[in-house]
């Protein structure tokens, strides 16, 4: 009887410290929670974050800080996520995926795609190869290549290996002998392509800034399907080209973070993207589409993409060099 007594007592600890632990799963989050953006302030993907913050705060019950961490391109952001231990209290809102599809590849970074659980995405990026007004090929990207082809010589403005080794197998494709101009991010890029300086360039979103004056012509869509602000620029795979440069912005977490902590960041994301606060910041102010999706369909689409870079960077030879 004793034993009996002692072996039913064990059970019912047992079971309480199931439920206790479900119960502290079920109330998440505990405690105020922190958005990390891997850029510096004032960015889009700082702007859009700071209205998510806002709309989770009262999705979640919590507070919702915005901190700062940039760094190598968001990588300094994740690195720093890694070693995270408060179970999804703490997470990165990766403003490209890029940096854990490429980097890995492509640099030494402290981290992989495995070393995290990627929440949802929640907006599509709009990068693209980008013009100025009165160019002599126009806004077409079939001109463009056909004038760089009689114009040895033709300048394109790059802001970083990813867009460099995108462009050098374009160049390789077409037979295109370019001068390859390294800029510092959008701010670099936007004078030089103005002015007339800079023939033709990669941009990330600053063209999004000029898309009711018209100055900055899209002449390629970097994303799977047409840009936002640009429907009539042909995506890069519609130029006949193989390669997926599609890009959003995922929410990541530590990879330890608990099923349930994902599953409620997740439903106040996906909340989110249907708050007129976040769509208005979103369609209307950085010109990007608002589109949820979930973990298992977002993680997918990282992976294939990583496999894409990897591909690409073997058949490449690996980083370009500058000259």
């Amino acid at each position: 009887m004793k034993l009996k007594l002692i072996g039913t007592a064990v059970l019912t600890a047992t079971i309480a410290l199931g439920m206790a632990g479900q119960a502290q799963a079920d109330e998440f989050p505990t405690k105020p929670l922190t958005l990390v953006v891997g850029f510096a302030a004032g960015g889009s993907t700082d702007i859009q974050a700071r209205v998510l913050a806002n709309v989770l705060e009262e999705e979640l019950g919590q507070p919702v800080s915005v901190v700062n961490q940039p760094g190598a391109g968001g990588a300094v952001s994740l690195t720093r996520l890694m070693n995270n231990q408060d179970e999804g209290h703490t997470f990165v809102y990766a403003g490209t995926n890029g940096t854990l599809t490429f980097a890995p590849h492509a640099h030494d970074t402290d981290f992989t795609l495995d070393d995290f659980r990627y929440v949802a995405s929640i907006t599509t990026v709009q990068h693209a190869i980008v013009t100025g007004e009165n160019r002599p090929f126009g806004d077409s990207w079939e001109d463009l290549v056909e004038y760089a082809r009689e114009n040895p010589g033709t300048s394109y403005a790059t802001q970083h290996a990813l867009d460099r080794l995108v462009i050098e197998y374009i160049m390789e494709q077409e037979g295109l002998d370019l001068r390859i101009v390294p800029t510092s991010g959008g701010g670099g890029m936007a004078p030089l392509i103005l002015s007339g300086d800079v023939d033709f360039g990669y941009s990330g979103g600053t063209h999004s800034g000029y898309a009711e004056t018209g100055e900055m012509p899209v002449l390629l869509s970097m994303d799977s399907e047409r840009l936002f602000a640009f429907p009539d620029a042909p995506t890069v795979m519609e130029a006949g080209y193989d390669l997926d440069t599609s890009d959003f912005r995922v929410v990541v977490v530590p990879k330890n973070t608990p099923d349930a902590h994902v599953e409620r960041l997740a439903e106040a994301l996906e909340a989110a993207t249907q708050d007129e606060r976040f769509i208005e910041i979103t369609e209307e102010r950085i010109l990007m589409p608002v589109h949820f999706r979930g973990e298992e369909e977002a993680t997918e689409m990282l992976y294939a993409q990583s496999d894409n870079y990897r591909e690409l960077l073997e058949r490449m030879g690996g980083v370009p060099e500058d000259d």
